[in-house]
C-alpha cells in the first residue's frame, strides 16, 4: 500500500486525504491546530468544511509535524501566502518530494509555489497539483481530472501513479511554470467574473470577461516561459471555466460580494486577492498589458469604484482580437 502525507487539514487537504485513502493509500493528515486534529480523529468528520463526508480509517490525523510519514510524497495543502514561512521553519522537509496544492503568487517574492519550495528546501523535488476541482466534489468521489506538474520526469511518473485513483485522474506535464501560473491567474479572473455578475452586468459580459481574461493569462505565461498548450489545458482554461461559473468558488463568491458592495467573510481564504496585487506588480515590472488584473487590484485597494473600473475597460482602444 502506498503512503502519502498531507500537510493542511482544510477542505482541500481533507478531501485529498479522503480520496487517496479510498484509493488504498495510507494517509497521514496534519493539522496545525491540535484541537481540530483531535476532533477529526475522534469523529472522522470535518463538518465545517465537508459536511456529511466520512474520513476513512486509513487516514491518520495528527498535529505533530514529526509524525508525518518518512516515506512517500508530502502534499502541501496550505495557503499560498503562508507556504514560504512554513517551509522555512521545517528543515526536515528538505530532500522530500513536495507537491504544492495551493494556487497563487507570493506577495513578497512574486514567485509561484514551485520556486517558493526551491528557495526554502533546496534539495527537495517540487511538484504542483492543480486544475479544475472543488474539495466537496473530490471528497464525495465525483470524477475529477487534475494536472500534475513536475520537471523531473521519473518523479512525475511515479507521482502520477501514486496519486491517481479510479475517480481522480491526473494528467502529467513537465511545464511547472505553466501549471502554477494557470492556477494562480485564473483566480484573479474568477474574482472579476464575480464582480461582473454581482454588479448586474450579465452573462454576456462574463463570457467576454473570461475570454479577455484568458488572453491576459496566456500573455503573462508566455512572458514567463510557460507553454501555451499548458494554459489551454486543465490547469488553465479548465480551471478558469470552473471558477468563473460556480458559486462553489471562493474567488467567484468574493467577487460577487465585491460587485454587490457587500462584506465577505474575513475568515475565508481568497487566494486571488493577494495574487491580483502580486500579478499587477509583476506585470508592471515586465511591461505587460494586464488591464483586468490591474482593475481588480485597484478595486481591492479602493483606488476606483465598480463603475470606474467598468468604464476603464469598456473605453479601451478598439483593436483586432
Amino acid at each position: 500500500m502506498s503512503a502519502v502525507s498531507i500537510l493542511g487539514a482544510g477542505a482541500f487537504g481533507t478531501a485529498l486525504a479522503i480520496a487517496l485513502a479510498r484509493g488504498g493509500a495510507a494517509v497521514t493528515l496534519w493539522s496545525r491546530d491540535p484541537a481540530q486534529a483531535a476532533r477529526l480523529a475522534a469523529t472522522r468528520q470535518n463538518p465545517d468544511r465537508l459536511p456529511g463526508v466520512e474520513i476513512p480509517e486509513n487516514v491518520s490525523v495528527t498535529a505533530e509535524i514529526g509524525s508525518i510519514l518518512a516515506e512517500g510524497p508530502v502534499l502541501l495543502a496550505l495557503p499560498m501566502q503562508q507556504l514560504g514561512g512554513f517551509l522555512s521553519a521545517q528543515p526536515g522537509l528538505d530532500g522530500r518530494v513536495l507537491v504544492a496544492c495551493c494556487k497563487g503568487i507570493d506577495l513578497e517574492t512574486l514567485e509561484g509555489p514551485a520556486r517558493v519550495i526551491c528557495h526554502a528546501c533546496p534539495t527537495a523535488t517540487p511538484a504542483i497539483l492543480t486544475g479544475p476541482s472543488f474539495a466537496a466534489d473530490i471528497a464525495r468521489g465525483m470524477p475529477t481530472a487534475l494536472t500534475l506538474a513536475c520537471a523531473d520526469v521519473a518523479q512525475g511518473e511515479a507521482l502520477q501513479r501514486r496519486l491517481s485513483t479510479p475517480v481522480l485522474r491526473l494528467y502529467r506535464t513537465i511545464d511547472v511554470a505553466g501549471a502554477e501560473l494557470g492556477g494562480a491567474l485564473k483566480n484573479v479572473i474568477a474574482i472579476a467574473a464575480g464582480v461582473v455578475i454581482g454588479a448586474g452586468f450579465g452573462d454576456s459580459a462574463r463570457a467576454a470577461l473570461m475570454t479577455r481574461g484568458y488572453a491576459e493569462m496566456a500573455r503573462m505565461a508566455e512572458a514567463l516561459g510557460a507553454r501555451a498548450e499548458t494554459l489551454a489545458g486543465l490547469s488553465g482554461f479548465g480551471d478558469l471555466v470552473l471558477t468563473c461559473t460556480s458559486a462553489q468558488s471562493r474567488n467567484f463568491r468574493f467577487g460577487l460580494a465585491l460587485g454587490r458592495g457587500e462584506e465577505f467573510d474575513p475568515g475565508v481564504t481568497v487566494e486571488g486577492a493577494a495574487t491580483a496585487r502580486a500579478v499587477a506588480k509583476l506585470a508592471g515590472q515586465r511591461g505587460l498589458e494586464m488591464p483586468i488584473t490591474r482593475m481588480i487590484a485597484a478595486l481591492l485597494d479602493r483606488e476606483c469604484s465598480i463603475e470606474e473600473a467598468a468604464e476603464s475597460l469598456l473605453t479601451r482602444p478598439l483593436k483586432q482580437e
